[in-house]
Order: C-alpha cells, then sequence, then structure tokens
C-alpha cells in the first residue's frame, strides 16, 4: 500500500512540474517580443551609407541609454540639473496621465535636448487590454506630449516590458517602435541608493539601455554617483535615438 502512495505522491509532483513549465512557457509566449540590438540595426545602415546623428558616433564611442520612466513631477527638476551637469542626453518614457500638471518640466526636458517616449497614459498592461484600449492609452499621451513641445513621439516603453504580436502590431499602426532595457535598477523595490548604483554599473555594458524611475525616494540621490563612474569608466550618454542611429526605429518592432 505504501509503494502505491508513493508512486501516486511521484506521478503527482510530475504533473505539476509539467503544469508549472508549461505555464511559464504560455507567459514567454504571450509576454515575449523579438527583440533588435541596437549595434546590429547601426550596422546595417551603415553598411547602406547611412551617417550618424550630429555629435556621437556609436560605431567608435562607448555609447549607453540612460531612460527614465513615470510621471514628469518633482524631482525631475533635480534630475535634469545633474544630466546637465555630466552633459548626459537621455530618454524620458512619459505617461500621460499628469502631463498638464508639469508642462514647464516638460519642456525643459524637451529644450535639454533630451527625448520623450510614450510611456501610455495610465500605466495599464499592454498585453492584458483590449485593442481599443491601447490605441486610447498611447494616443492620448501622443497628444499631451506634442501639445506641450510640439512634437510627437515616436518610441513608446511598454509597461513592464509586457508586448506581444498584437501590441507590436498596433504600435506598428500608430507609429511607435518600442523600446526595452538592458539593465534595471528595480528602483521600484529599494530606496537604498548603494544598491541602485550597484545594479546600474554592474549591469552597464557598451550599447546598453538602463531603465530608471525618477520619482522612487532612492534614484535620484544614486545619479550622481552612476553619472561619474559611468564617466569615468568611458561611457558617452546617448539618447535611444542616438545609440540606434544611422537607423532609425522602425514602428512596430522591439529593441534592446
Amino acid at each position: 500500500m505504501n509503494i502505491v502512495k508513493r508512486r501516486a505522491r511521484r506521478l503527482w509532483v510530475l504533473v505539476a512540474l509539467f503544469l508549472v513549465t508549461a505555464a511559464g512557457l504560455i507567459a514567454v509566449r504571450s509576454y515575449g517580443v523579438d527583440t533588435i540590438a541596437p549595434r546590429d540595426v547601426r550596422g546595417r545602415a551603415a553598411a547602406k551609407g547611412g551617417g550618424a546623428l550630429a555629435g556621437v558616433d556609436c560605431e567608435t564611442a562607448k555609447c549607453i541609454a540612460l531612460t527614465f520612466d513615470g510621471n514628469p513631477g518633482e524631482p525631475t527638476d533635480r534630475l535634469l540639473d545633474l544630466l546637465d551637469r555630466y552633459d548626459a542626453p537621455s530618454t524620458f518614457f512619459l505617461e500621460g496621465r499628469r502631463i498638464h500638471k508639469h508642462p514647464d518640466v516638460v519642456r525643459r526636458i524637451a529644450d535639454d535636448g533630451h527625448e520623450i517616449g510614450n510611456h501610455t497614459w495610465t500605466h495599464p498592461r499592454l498585453t492584458d487590454v483590449s485593442d481599443t484600449q491601447i490605441r486610447d492609452e498611447l494616443r492620448r499621451t501622443a497628444r499631451a506630449i506634442a501639445d506641450i513641445t510640439g512634437t510627437t513621439p515616436t518610441l513608446m516603453r511598454p509597461p513592464q516590458g509586457r508586448s506581444d504580436d498584437r501590441v507590436s502590431r498596433i504600435s506598428r499602426e500608430l507609429g511607435l517602435a518600442q523600446i526595452l532595457w538592458t539593465v534595471t535598477a528595480k528602483d521600484y523595490l529599494t530606496s537604498d541608493s548603494a544598491l541602485i548604483t550597484k545594479r546600474v554599473l554592474d549591469g552597464a555594458d557598451r550599447d546598453g539601455i538602463i531603465l530608471l524611475h525618477p520619482l522612487h525616494k532612492g534614484t535620484v540621490p544614486a545619479m550622481p554617483g552612476i553619472l561619474k563612474e559611468l564617466r569615468a569608466q568611458g561611457y558617452t550618454f546617448v539618447t535611444v535615438s542616438q545609440l540606434l542611429s544611422p537607423a532609425a526605429a522602425e514602428p512596430g518592432k522591439a529593441y534592446r
């Protein structure tokens, strides 16, 4: 009898492992998209005779792109002061719902030479909402950014990096390329600035795309150390579009 029970338990364990594995595969297929490396698109464009954007050539320079997600409220001005001090053009993926409360900050981001991308209106998981809501989230944010800056964004970052074929199709329809990341400090989980700094520096590499969130308590205090050390390591700070240049981000495609 004990043998039968042991065999039954082993069978249930195997079934459970199968279900967990299957669920993982389904999640990958549902939320995964093929991504393109900046170096690959640069190389193809350069082979066709394209020239890099003015000011930097990431084929020769050791480039890295700092990107910041979230609402454009305080402490964004403090962050912009630091980026200016270290000559660090960056890319800001803005949520739309509070943009109208901080128009001067949004204008300053653009006027300081940074790039602005679309991070949806209310930050939903785009893979979990309808086609109509995806379009509304992205269109409303694009209009809000354009109303303030005069420029409609061509880049977007899906919240939590959640994308799939459907999100890609709608992004292509709206003229938006998807930008993911190579390093995240997970600053939404800690206020420890030293830990945030360590995570960024440990993961930094040439052609990297760093994800940070300015509104979390530990992020802006970590930035002086991050900027100083990356500069000391020979990195050139660039926007995402500069990182891809001489290629241009293609709507619907995902870059990392």
